[in-house]
């Protein structure tokens, strides 16, 4: 996506958490007197990603000669020697770099990079809002400590560490006297939150905190949680804390044992079901979305069939889904892989099965009073991430209750009044 703010874009690919990094990259760089460059916020999810970022450099130059061309983010902090290559960039800054101020100062060197695996702090910073957002993302923590077989991020984000609670209170308490009603705390590994600091606080815990130090704010959303890292304290936000919205995305990736042990993966698929029934049990209107991968290394006809049947097993919503695509230097890319055509196939079906699902729940909440932070004029976000089209405009980042009225293709439809 492009966001533009004066005299410095910033194009943003990939995840949440590269959502909010590139709001501070872009307060760091205004307050540098930077002018006239294009900031790339890169995404190493998948090989693809690495394609787009270096697509989108070339494009950005092509269109604007004179600007001065920065390229930051995973894909260059796994893969720098492809981007110090391109004759277009300018600039090159890592994946902990990018967060410091003095990267963004007159006299910092063309490439910045450093062994991200020594990082042990996350940088300290306050941001005013997120341009062009009504939502906020805050990060509350970095990197991943695990090594999934197919995934290449802890290489390009380092090793987890944890925002100390009193900057997170901090930021939130910025984010809401500046108007944000609604705001999702987002990182690489979420539910690890907390062991790399000198507390006892753990996920649950610091959400609590902030709850009890920012009561003006509305609404908190939780990015993508692992099925087994649930603690107590999370628990009982979901059963007694209206403010947590009931919306949870689970890091699942595959429902058949075999295929979650090759993946490294930390639950099984009993585990995947067991969230769902006890979260369910504590707030029964909860809804939950999932990221899937389709056509994983050694994946079977019937390995694939559990994955799916395992949608409709714990009654999953908003489906990620992504055909696999070997990473160089992770350990799946080394086994037997599957066919492109099969993993296509198997990533069609599951797409046809989520919008299955998620009419199957849009058709429930026809009729429904909801809650809505206003997305744009006209569009607004419930508390289970449903899309709403209303009767008319309203203001961007505002709280309106809706009463929901119809379906259109996978949204619903609404009527507002005052919240």
């Amino acid at each position: 996506m492009k966001e533009n703010s004066g005299k410095i874009d910033v194009l943003t690919f990939g995840c949440r958490l590269n959502t909010y990094e590139s709001e501070v990259m872009r307060a760091h760089a205004k307050d540098a007197g930077v002018e006239g460059a294009v900031i790339i916020n890169t995404c190493a999810v998948t090989a693809e990603a690495e394609r787009q970022a270096r697509q989108a450099i070339r494009r950005a130059k092509k269109n604007n000669p004179s600007a001065k061309i920065i390229v930051t983010g995973c894909a260059v902090q796994v893969n720098p020697d492809a981007f110090k290559s391109m004759p277009e960039v300018d600039q090159i800054i890592g994946n902990d770099v990018k967060l410091k101020r003095e990267a963004w100062s007159a006299g910092a060197e063309k490439i910045q990079l450093n062994d991200i695996m020594s990082v042990r702090e996350t940088a300290s910073h306050l941001i005013e809002g997120m341009d062009g957002h009504a939502r906020a993302f805050l990060q509350v923590q970095n990197g991943c400590d695990h090594r999934c077989t197919f995934c290449i991020i802890p290489y390009g984000r380092g090793n987890s560490r944890s925002v100390p609670v009193a900057d997170i209170v901090a930021q939130v308490h910025k984010l809401v006297e500046n108007g944000y009603n609604e705001i999702v705390f987002t990182g690489v590994d979420v539910t690890s939150y907390g062991p790399d600091l000198d507390t006892d606080l753990r996920l649950g815990a610091m959400i609590k905190t902030v709850m009890r130090d920012v009561p003006d704010l509305k609404r908190l959303r939780l990015s993508s949680l692992d099925p087994v890292e649930m603690d107590d304290d999370l628990w009982d936000l979901i059963a007694h804390e209206p403010r947590l919205m009931p919306h949870l995305h689970m890091s699942l990736q595959a429902g058949d044992d075999m295929v979650l042990k090759r993946m490294k993966r930390r639950h099984l698929r009993a585990d995947a079901i067991h969230m769902c029934e006890r979260a369910r049990s504590l707030r029964p209107d909860i809804v939950f979305g999932a990221d899937i991968i389709a056509g994983f290394p050694t994946e079977t006809d019937s390995m694939f069939q559990n994955t799916y049947d395992l949608v409709e097993d714990c009654n999953l919503t908003f489906l990620h889904i992504f055909p696999y695509s070997a990473r160089n230097g992770t350990p799946a890319a080394k086994m037997p892989q599957v066919e492109m055509a099969v993993r296509k196939e198997r990533a069609a079906r599951l797409r046809e099965l989520g919008a299955q699902q998620l009419q199957k729940f849009l058709a429930r909440e026809v009729g429904q009073v909801r809650n809505l932070v206003i997305e744009n004029d006209r569009t607004g976000r419930s508390e289970h991430f449903a899309q709403v089209v209303l009767d008319r405009d309203y203001k961007v980042g505002s709280l309106l209750r809706a009463k929901i009225t119809g379906i259109m293709q996978d949204k619903l439809t609404g009527i507002g009044s005052a919240a």
